[in-house]
Parts: C-alpha cells; structure tokens; sequence
C-alpha cells in the first residue's frame, strides 16, 4: 500500500509541476495584450450595425452631454483614425471632433510609431463609440509603441496624470500574472479618473487590468432587438470574461455588497453591456482604396469606452458608487439586472443570476448618475 501511494504521489507530481512552473514563472514583464474584438459579417459600403440612436435607447443615454477628455489606451499608430472618425461622426449627425476644434488629439508615446490593422481597427471602435455616447467631451487616443504590459502601462501614466482627463479606457486585456498587485497604483490619480477594462471575450476566466481592484470590468451582453430597434430582451453573452481574480484581493466596496463565493478575492465583472457581434457596432475603418468600410463589431471591448464615456456625462460612475447603488432598494434604476444566459459549464461562475454573477456582474446601464 506505502509503494501504491508513493507511486500515485509521483504521478500527480510529474503531472502538476510543469503547470505550477509554468504558472509561477510568468510575469507581468511577459505581458501582451490583446484587443477583444470580433468583426461580424464582412465590410460593407454602408453601415450595418447598431446606430448610436439605437444604442442610446436601449440604455436611457442622452443624446448629448460630456465632460472633459475620455483616454482611450491602445497600441501602435492609426494614421487614418481622425478622418474616419469625422465620416462617422457625419453619418450618425454627431458633432466634428477634430484636432483644429480642439475636440480630439492622438498622442504616440514614441515617435516612428508602426501601424497595426487589428488595432487600428480597435482605435476605430473606441474613439467613434466614446464620442457617440458622449459628444460634448474630448477624446484623446494615447498609442504605446507595441502591446506589451510595459509600454501601456506607461501610456496610462500618461493619460492619469493629465488634469483634464476623468476617464481611461482599456479596450485589451491579457493573462493574470502573481505580481500584477504590484501595479495597482496605476489605476489611481489625483483628480478622480474612473478606469475601464474590457473583462475578455473568451468566456469564463479573469484577465487583467480587469482584474485591478479600482478598474471597473466590464463584462459582455447580447441584445435582441425589434424591427424598429426597440429592445426586446438582453441576456448574458457567452464570451463575456469572468470569475474571481488568482492574486488580487477584493475591494472594500465588492466587501461590502457582499459577493457570494469571492472568498476575499476579486470578482470580476462589475458591470456590463452589449458585446455580442451579433448586435454589434457600427464602425468606419479606412482600409486602402476600398469603399467596403463599414464594420459591425462586438467584443467586450466595445463596453470600456463607451462606460467611460457614461462617467463622462455624469462623472460618477466609479467602483464605490456603483455597488452602493446596487445595494440600494432603487437599484432598478440604476441597472438592468441581467438574469439570463451564460458564459460556459462552471454552473455558478458562468451563470446569470439576480443582484450581481460573474458573468455580467451588476448589470447594464440605464443612467449616467450613479
């Protein structure tokens, strides 16, 4: 019986060891995130996606408003993102958004920035949809030199320490590392930023930033919507990221509206919104001499920008506003609770349930105050 147990023992230790390895071998200095973007369809000559109308409806958004400048963080150089943004910004009747108003500017953390298209097209996705939901408010793109978790991290330092920014979008997100508590500092300032985090678009798991404690995650939705536009129903999105963090702890806020089974870890998402393709945005993308560039994109990456831009029109949105609102006996109008659809077979963790899950978290927005 002893050589039976000693025999299993080095089984299960060959077997683990090389993950556990693995595991404790990957740092935040390996990191390089990825845009979670999904393009439906193909490219057509005119838009087939959401309208910002569309969407303004279903989440009871104003049709204007905005305050101060919305940082939207992503990786290397769009060269055609101003223009595109001004042939969307004149489709949906929005208002120009240029470098001459003083309404947009692009900053490269470093110069000979190259181009990406995958990218590029997430840069498209952000600056249009930030500046539909929030048109009186500025946009600024910061683009680090590559994707890697070094290089963002500084253009997030850049943008959280201008005094005119009250929100930083992170539409990407990559593997949680054992020292990712060391960067949580990050994710602060000195004049209230609120920071947004796409939660990832491979179901259940956690990624990070979403996964900092004072970012608010942002899962994914689908929306069914009528004829006219009109919505119909909205329900969990199998892609929706989430679960509870390996490193980080929770916050006291999570603490105190009482997530059931975190166990003093962070929960991730906090909130959520329309992220299916299938119900997804419209965006321009200039792409060479075609005339097929109209997308329609979904992925959790469309709901951090356009989150921030919601704490733009009303600048509250942030992490403890938003649980002491849920806890509220008028969270109703704070929040369409998400109770159906999942985001895998881990039963619990990947189920939309009543008050917050792990799949949409507290739900979808239906104010910009909170």
């Amino acid at each position: 019986m002893k050589k039976l147990f000693s025999i299993i023992t080095t089984l299960a230790i060959i077997a683990i060891t090389p993950w556990q390895q693995a595991q404790a071998a990957y740092k935040f200095s390996q990191f390089r995130a990825r845009p979670p973007i999904h393009i439906f369809g193909t490219a057509k000559n005119t838009p087939a996606g959401l309208s910002p109308q569309t969407i303004k409806q279903a989440y009871n958004l104003p049709t204007t408003g905005g305050h101060g400048t919305i940082a939207i963080i992503g990786a290397y150089d769009d060269k055609t993102i101003e223009s595109d943004l001004g042939v969307f910004s004149k489709q949906f009747g929005l208002p120009a958004c240029t470098t001459a108003n003083g309404c947009f500017e692009k900053h490269l953390m470093s110069a000979g920035t190259g181009t990406n298209s995958g990218w590029a097209l997430e840069s498209s996705l952000d600056v249009e949809w930030s500046h539909a939901i929030a048109p009186n408010a500025k946009i600024l793109l910061v683009a680090a030199k590559t994707p890697s978790g070094p290089n963002l991290l500084a253009a997030i330092d850049y943008a959280r320490n201008r005094a005119d920014v009250v929100a930083v979008s992170m539409s990407w997100g990559g593997n949680e590392s054992s020292d990712e508590t060391t960067l949580d500092s990050h994710f602060t300032s000195n004049h209230k930023v609120a920071f947004f985090a796409s939660s990832g678009d491979s179901g259940y798991g956690v990624s990070w930033p979403a996964s900092a404690p004072n970012v608010v995650a942002v899962g994914g939705t689908s929306l069914a919507l009528s004829s006219t536009g009109t919505l119909r129903a909205e329900t969990a999105w199998s892609g929706s990221g989430g679960g509870v963090s390996a490193y980080e702890a929770e916050s006291t806020w999570q603490k105190n509206y009482s997530i059931p089974k975190a166990n003093g870890h962070r929960a991730v998402p906090d909130v959520s919104y329309d992220a299916d393709p299938a119900s997804g945005f419209s965006v321009y993308k200039t792409t060479g001499k075609s005339k097929s560039n109209w997308y329609v994109l979904g992925g959790t990456s469309a709901g951090a920008p356009q989150w921030a831009a919601i704490h733009a029109l009303g600048l509250s949105a942030l992490p403890t506003n938003l649980y002491s609102d849920k806890a509220s006996a008028a969270n109703g109008k704070y929040f369409r609770d998400i109770v159906s659809g999942s985001n895998g077979g881990c039963l619990y963790f990947c189920d939309a349930r009543r008050r917050y899950d792990y799949v949409t978290g507290l739900g979808s927005p239906l104010t910009t105050k909170f």
